[in-house]
């Protein structure tokens, strides 16, 4: 087998590839062989030295997605076999600074860590799935309690969260109003069938806000999912929220800056925090797990892939993350 290592905090030169042993489980794991690998953005925080509080200190594994093919069984396990494709559960990547990630060609885990997946995902979509749409579900459906036809802002619109969150607006019947800053990207989100936005604004323009506010004849948004959460941009973002609205913070791409908070009080709405932990150990993530997998079989919810990279390539696939002109999911493949 085979892993990324970050040796230390920096660019994407600190990344190695080490080659090991073969791994052999013990009692109740199993080895699995991953065959997809989702990328995101907290990976390349992490080599950045910006997210040590689930990567910890060099040397360290990122990755916090996978999936794959069970290639050995350790004693006492019954409910797995060789062959089975799963995806590992959202607590299976050892993280909160033990930086054992799933950047790595196998990966040994509890048995009970796994998912069984249905045979209508494909291999190369098994470890693309949890975080975006998890995160997207989680947030606006067991959080918040969307309701049909409760508008929905959601600014990076051509991420794999945000096209997530998309879908899962669109299927719990509320409506999806997407942002960018690039006129291509928004053209380009227009024409694609798994970004099912009913509207998409582009943030370059000047007064985007009253376009946007206009999209809502006025009332504001119920509901904004954001991973921006900073300066000016949140600024506008807490004047677009309706009357009672909440305003979700899920990332930090943003720089801190002064915000003016002043219009929460008059409009009785709220700025809240969300991250994708709080699923585990909710007792709702097997509802989760099955939701996702679901609708993905029947095809409710498409990811689309932008671009897959051999792990071995993982610089270059880090490098291309971080140019930030990709729509949809990165993926690496051992």
């Amino acid at each position: 087998m085979y892993k990324v290592i970050v040796r230390a905090f920096g660019g994407v030169e600190q990344l190695d590839i080490v080659d090991l042993p073969d791994p052999i489980p013990a009692a109740g794991e199993v080895v699995v062989g991953l065959t997809s690998i989702g990328m995101n953005n907290a990976e390349l925080m992490a080599r950045r030295g910006e997210y040590r509080l689930i990567s910890g200190n060099p040397p360290f594994t990122p990755g916090l997605e996978g999936g794959g093919v069970i290639v050995a069984v350790g004693s006492r396990v019954s409910d797995r076999n060789p062959g089975q494709r799963v995806i590992l559960t959202l607590d299976a990547p050892a993280s909160k600074g033990q930086g054992q990630g799933t950047y790595q060609s196998h990966y040994v885990v509890r048995a009970d860590q796994t998912v069984p997946a249905p045979a209508g995902v494909p291999n190369e979509l098994l470890g693309t799935l949890w975080l975006p749409y998890l995160t997207a579900w989680g947030c606006l459906v067991w959080q918040q309690a969307l309701q049909p036809g409760q508008t929905v802002l959601i600014p990076g619109a051509s991420s794999s969260v945000a096209i997530a969150a998309a879908q899962v607006v669109k299927h719990h019947g509320g409506i999806a109003v997407g942002t960018t800053t690039s006129a291509d990207k928004l053209a380009k989100l227009q024409a694609m069938p798994e970004a099912p936005y009913d509207h998409l604004i582009l943030t370059r323009d000047t007064d985007w806000y009253r376009a946007a506010k206009k999209l809502t004849s006025g009332k504001g948004f119920n509901v904004i999912f954001d991973p921006v959460a900073a300066g000016d941009f949140l600024n506008t973002e807490i004047r677009l929220l309706a009357h009672g609205g909440t305003l979700w913070i899920y990332g930090l791409l943003g720089k801190p800056d002064v915000v003016n908070v002043h219009p929460l009080i008059r409009k009785m709405a709220s700025l809240r925090g969300w991250v994708l932990n709080q699923l585990s150990g909710s007792g709702v993530e097997q509802a989760a797990y099955e939701h996702v997998l679901q609708r993905v079989t029947d095809g409710t919810y498409q990811m689309p892939v932008a671009a897959q990279f051999s792990l071995r390539e993982v610089r270059q696939a880090q490098a291309v993350m971080e140019q930030g002109k990709h729509i949809g999911k990165l993926i690496l493949v051992p």
